[in-house]
C-alpha cells in the first residue's frame, strides 16, 4: 500500500541525527517537524528568518504573525531565535544547514533536481531552492513516486527547469526509499505490500535492486 504524506514524512524523520540543523522544504517536507524522535535534538531552520521551529499549532492556537517560508503557522520551541532572511540565507550559503528536505516534480538517476516551474503555469519563483540546492552536503527529497497521470516522476532526465544539479542524495516517495548512487536509483526499502516490481514498474531511470529489499517501517 503507498504510503500517505504523513507516513513519508515520518519515514524521513528516522533520518534525522541529534544536532542537526534542518531546513523543511514546502509541502511535505514542513511535515516531518511533527515526527521528530524522542531524544533527538534538532534545530529546524526556515529561510524566512527562524532558528527552532516546532511542529504546526493545534487548530484554533495560530498565529498569523507565526510562519514558515511556505507561509505556514507554526510554533517555535525553547531557545528559537528570529532574524532576517539575509542572515538566514548567510546561513545556508555557509553549509551550516546539515540536511534539507524538499519536495519535487522530477528527481533524475544523477540527482538532479526540478521542483520549481512547470512550463505554462504560473509560479512565484524558485525561492530559497536555488540556493539550498547549491550549499547543501545532504538533500533527501520527499515525494510521490508518479504524477497524477501516473507517469513515473525518477527519470533518466528531467523534462521540466532544473532547479539543482547532482545534489539530491536520497528520495522517500509513497512507494519505496531510494538513494541516488553514480549508477542509479538504489532501492534500500519499499513501502509496506508494494512490490519491487510495481516500483520497477513505475521508475523511468536507472534502478539497482540488491537481494532482499526490506519493507520499511512506518
Amino acid at each position: 500500500m503507498a504510503l500517505s504524506k504523513e507516513q513519508i514524512a515520518q519515514r524521513i524523520a528516522k533520518e534525522l541525527r541529534d544536532g542537526y540543523y534542518v531546513n523543511l522544504g514546502i509541502g511535505i517536507p514542513t511535515l516531518v517537524a511533527n515526527y521528530i524522535p524522542e531524544g533527538i535534538n534538532v534545530v529546524l531552520q526556515s529561510e524566512n528568518g527562524l532558528l527552532g521551529m516546532g511542529p504546526f499549532p493545534p487548530e484554533g492556537e495560530e498565529d498569523p504573525d507565526l510562519i514558515n517560508a511556505g507561509k505556514q503557522t507554526i510554533t517555535t520551541v525553547p531557545g528559537s531565535a528570529f532574524f532576517d532572511s539575509a542572515m538566514s540565507f548567510g546561513m545556508i550559503r555557509a553549509g551550516k544547514v546539515d540536511l534539507t528536505v524538499l519536495g519535487a516534480m522530477e528527481v533524475s538517476e544523477n540527482g538532479d533536481i526540478a521542483n520549481w516551474k512547470i512550463p505554462g503555469k504560473m509560479v512565484k519563483g524558485m525561492g530559497g531552492a536555488m540556493d539550498l540546492v547549491a550549499s547543501a552536503n545532504n538533500i533527501i527529497v520527499a515525494m510521490m513516486h508518479t504524477n497524477p497521470k501516473g507517469e513515473s516522476k525518477l527519470l533518466p532526465q528531467c523534462s521540466l527547469p532544473l532547479t539543482g544539479v547532482k545534489c539530491v542524495k536520497k528520495i522517500v516517495s509513497d512507494l519505496a526509499v531510494l538513494d541516488v548512487t553514480p549508477r542509479g536509483f538504489k532501492l534500500l526499502e519499499r513501502a509496506p505490500g508494494v512490490s519491487v516490481e510495481e516500483i520497477k514498474n513505475k521508475t523511468l531511470g536507472k534502478m539497482i535492486v540488491e537481494g532482499d529489499v526490506p519493507e520499511m517501517e512506518v
